[in-house]
């Protein structure tokens, strides 16, 4: 089984992704992000632009997760904002053509929930309670730039399974992603502050220094 977890950026992708790895043994995350951090790394700055838009990041994503399906035994979950049609068509329906079972699952939230995770993933959540308050100047950041059009996408009818994530915690998104793909979960090991580590390890392990 392939899960692809998409949503607008800030919506818990990857932390949904790592916390459904911890419950389902032998799965495996793969992050297309990955490919396309690859790709700017060769490629000159002033010529970087979405590398989503490069044919090489949307047949390499296809071409990695084919052959991961094919290959390891265990289910693949892959956490990526994916929201223009015919992207979509090319990497997910793709690989439904080669017959992959994909549940394809979009995590949503309303628009101030998501600005909200933003800013605690910036700042943290004291340091996004003072922005609220105006005490720590924002930038307006690419996520929060194209949050409309993400949620405009991922709401049209069909284009994926909804999950709304505004009242649920971690364990009901991951449970509620699994019902949707028929996958089986072993029982959460450890308690909250156990949780809460795993959680901080992740974000951690994701922060992007430019």
């Amino acid at each position: 089984m392939l899960v692809w977890l998409n949503g607008p950026f800030g919506g818990g992708k990857t932390q949904t992704a790592h916390a459904l790895q911890r419950r389902l043994p032998g799965s495996v995350v793969c992050d297309p992000e990955h490919v396309g951090f690859g790709l700017h790394r060769m490629t000159p700055p002033a010529l970087r632009g979405d590398f989503q838009d490069l044919p090489a990041w949307r047949q390499g994503v296809y071409e990695v997760l084919r052959d991961v399906a094919v290959r390891h035994p265990g289910d693949v979950l892959v956490p990526m904002t994916l929201v223009e049609p015919g992207y979509v068509e090319e990497v997910i329906g793709r690989l439904r053509r080669d017959g992959h079972a994909v549940t394809h699952v979009a995590l949503l939230a309303e628009p101030a929930t998501v600005r909200r995770r933003l800013r605690e993933r910036a700042y943290g959540r004291l340091g996004a309670r003072l922005v609220r308050g105006g005490g720590v100047p924002r930038r307006e950041t690419f996520a929060e730039a194209s949050l409309e059009r993400c949620l405009q996408q991922l709401r049209r009818p069909g284009f994926a399974e909804q999950v709304w994530t505004d009242d649920l915690t971690l364990d009901e998104v991951v449970e509620a992603v699994a019902a949707l793909a028929g996958l089986t979960l072993v029982p959460q090991q450890g308690g909250r502050l156990r949780e809460r580590l795993q959680q901080t390890s992740v974000t951690l392990r994701h922060v992007r220094w430019r």
